[in-house]
């Protein structure tokens, strides 16, 4: 499926804004998942490439106005045409961190025994396969991405963007952002390494979703093969879903993320539009 996209951040101040540092993660990948056929990120100053050791695109600028200059709105586009391949399965190329990495407990989805009882107790044959160490099997972690489901019901507003895996999981509650961070915890307390996975996804009855959070899971560390899987929807990664970011939770990869100095009050509005394109 061919998808455009259009992704805009818009800051707005009460104060002249002086000083301003962001970090973005809106620079989609080309890989055996999706191409990127055009990509673009308009900012509000000269945008430079940063290093990143988890296979992301990331990018950053500074924006410094006179005291008597200061602006009063920042504005960020992401935009592009991205053509998705409709699989699930990839494999890490390049210099990113070991399977292993995606084992270490973050503050955003921390492993809990707790999690790992209910994932034994609750999804029929985990148990036996852990114990006998067998690898993630499709059937397994499809079982678990629904017990994940059932578990957290979605609910819009029921969460905030600092809400941990192990709240969520307590409270039953949360929106895609929950749902990733509790499947990668459990998947965690159990041993299977996990990550978090920020992108877009295309349905036209659903564009609450436009921005949406999914999981791989490690099915063979050796090999380093991952499987991507959607919780919120039950399934595997399909061609409606473009991929962003990669990382340990949502906290490592936030579309925007920066510092200011002034400004005052801070108002923020974010419109993504998805759009499916011919052949």
């Amino acid at each position: 499926m061919r998808l455009s996209v259009r992704h805009t951040t818009r800051y707005t101040y009460s104060e002249p804004l002086l000083y301003s540092v962001q970090t973005l993660h809106l620079w989609p990948v080309s890989g055996q998942l999706q191409a990127v056929e055009h990509w673009e990120v308009k900012t509000p100053a000269t945008l430079h490439a940063q290093p990143d050791g988890q296979g992301n695109r990331v990018h950053s600028y500074s924006l410094v106005a006179r005291a008597e200059q200061g602006v009063r709105e920042q504005v960020i586009t992401a935009r592009g045409v991205v053509s998705t391949h409709g699989q699930a399965e990839l494999s890490d190329v390049g210099r990113t961190p070991p399977p292993a990495f995606y084992l270490r407990s973050t503050a955003l989805a921390e492993p809990h025994p707790r999690m790992a009882a209910w994932a034994r107790a609750t999804v029929p044959g985990l148990a036996p396969s852990l114990e006998a160490g067998e690898a993630p099997s499709v059937a397994l972690l499809l079982a678990l991405t629904a017990a994940v489901a059932d578990k957290v019901a979605y609910r819009k507003g029921s969460t905030s963007v600092e809400t941990t895996a192990l709240e969520a999981f307590d409270w039953e509650l949360g929106v895609c952002q929950d749902q990733a961070h509790v499947m990668v915890a459990v998947c965690r307390s159990i041993g299977w390494p996990a990550r978090y996975v920020s992108g877009y996804f295309y349905a036209a009855n659903e564009p609450e979703l436009a921005s949406h959070a999914w999981v791989d899971v490690c099915i063979d560390a050796g090999e380093r093969r991952w499987l991507s899987l959607d919780v919120t929807h039950r399934c595997l990664t399909d061609e409606r879903h473009i991929r962003v970011a990669a990382a340990t939770d949502y906290a490592a990869c936030l579309p925007v993320k920066g510092l200011r100095r002034g400004g005052g009050q801070e108002q923020l509005s974010v419109d993504i539009c998805i759009e499916p394109l011919g052949d």
